[in-house]
């Protein structure tokens, strides 16, 4: 029996210790089935104690703790049709058994009861504390949602065993195979039920954005623009692309886009922030300090808004204010090689050796991280024919 099985055995048991009413006889007759079949257990022999569990059923069909304990022996023995009517029926009598509900949703599963098995699974799901049971229960539910097509709940239960395993491999796949299938959908019925509207036009930009067509992406967000000017963030993504184009011209056509996108909604952060690096860019290092710091105040979590505060402020000479930025930055995201690149300058002119080489070390950890990310994907490109990334994409720090 799996280390797994035995934790929800031992989980089953002592839930409530006096059975229905019944004979002092039969009283005497349960509780020795009872303490037999615990023994078999603590003895490792499940083989045993279905026997004794049985027994006490027949005994008293409404004791809890001999339905629950046999309907987890008989599922881990592979006897899902046995094991059903003992989890369901302990379930029944004490609802708040949330373990043998998942059991239960999961014995239904193998029995081909799709219906069942979601709804068990689906209540019994957010009451789950043990680790792995929780990622077996949540994974039967993401499967049952994906086969009736419910890619929305089933996202939603990926996010959710991802908050506690950000680094799961197989989680982070599923997860973007559901976002990826979510997008294509949407993309699809859009494209079904509007597709001359500007949101489809800002979904075709993206998309081309997205694979580095960059001239139909512009030429898709201007006609989006066009047949609807307060377009949520249609100004700001169409600013970003101009922004970074290598084309001076182009480049000169953000700054109105951001103010364009501030004026549909003055809290676009993107924006914002945008137009700081502008004004930075021009020298007017009072202005580009006004708008980092307004986007810092929609948004006191952006890293990128810490770090280009934080830059400003060291061509205007206030090094502690900077540094605090700067501090920040890696505290809300320690992955911001930006912001340790520049920390390390700091501390490299108030002569602090030891952490001028912990910046520089996180630095090079990563930007490594980083370059070989940004490689995966280019090779990826150049394999389906796509083109490779635009040198803009990275930024010095």
């Amino acid at each position: 029996m799996s280390p797994k099985a035995v934790f929800l055995i031992l989980l089953a048991l002592p839930w409530i210790t006096s059975p229905a009413q019944t004979s002092p006889g039969s009283k005497d007759q349960i509780a020795l089935h009872m303490q037999k079949a615990q023994d078999y257990l603590a003895q490792r022999r499940p083989d045993l104690a279905i026997p004794e569990l049985q027994d006490v059923v027949a005994l008293d069909p409404g004791n809890v703790d001999a339905r629950g304990n046999l309907g987890v022996l008989l599922f881990f023995r592979g006897d899902y049709a046995g094991a059903l009517p003992n989890l369901r029926a302990a379930v029944q009598m004490k609802p708040d058994i949330w373990k043998i509900q998942g059991l239960l949703g999961l014995d239904e599963a193998h029995l081909q009861d799709a219906s069942a098995s979601r709804s068990d699974l689906a209540a019994a799901f957010p009451h789950l504390t043990e680790p792995q049971f929780q990622l077996e229960v949540g994974q039967a539910l993401i499967d049952n949602y994906t086969a009736t097509e419910d890619l929305d709940r089933a996202a939603a239960i990926v996010s959710e065993l991802l908050a506690t395993r950000p680094t799961d491999v197989s989680l982070l796949y599923l997860s973007y195979r559901l976002y990826s299938d979510l997008a294509g959908r949407s993309m699809l019925t859009l494209a079904l039920s509007a597709p001359n509207s500007a949101e489809m036009h800002q979904v075709m930009a993206r998309e081309l954005a997205r694979h580095d067509d960059t001239a139909p992406a512009i030429a898709n967000y201007r006609e989006a623009i066009r047949l609807d000017p307060k377009l949520p963030g249609a100004h700001t993504e169409l600013g970003d692309l101009l922004f970074h184009s290598p084309d001076p011209k182009l480049q000169a056509q953000a700054k109105a886009e951001f103010e364009a996108a501030l004026a549909v909604n003055p809290e676009d952060e993107r924006a914002q922030l945008f137009l700081g690096e502008i004004a930075e860019q021009n020298g007017d290092l009072k202005t580009a300090l006004a708008d980092d710091t307004r986007a810092l105040q929609l948004d006191p979590n952006d890293t990128d808004a810490c770090v280009e505060a934080g830059k400003v402020l060291v061509l205007m000479n206030q090094r502690d204010r900077a540094q605090s930025m700067f501090e920040r930055a890696v505290q809300i995201d320690p992955s911001n090689y930006v912001a340790h690149y520049r920390l390390a300058s700091i501390y490299r002119q108030e002569g602090r050796t030891d952490d001028v080489k912990e910046q520089i070390n996180e630095y090079e950890k990563y930007k490594q991280m980083k370059d070989k990310l940004e490689q995966i994907f280019e090779n990826m490109r150049v394999a389906s024919g796509q083109h490779p990334a635009s040198d803009d994409a990275s930024r010095a720090p």
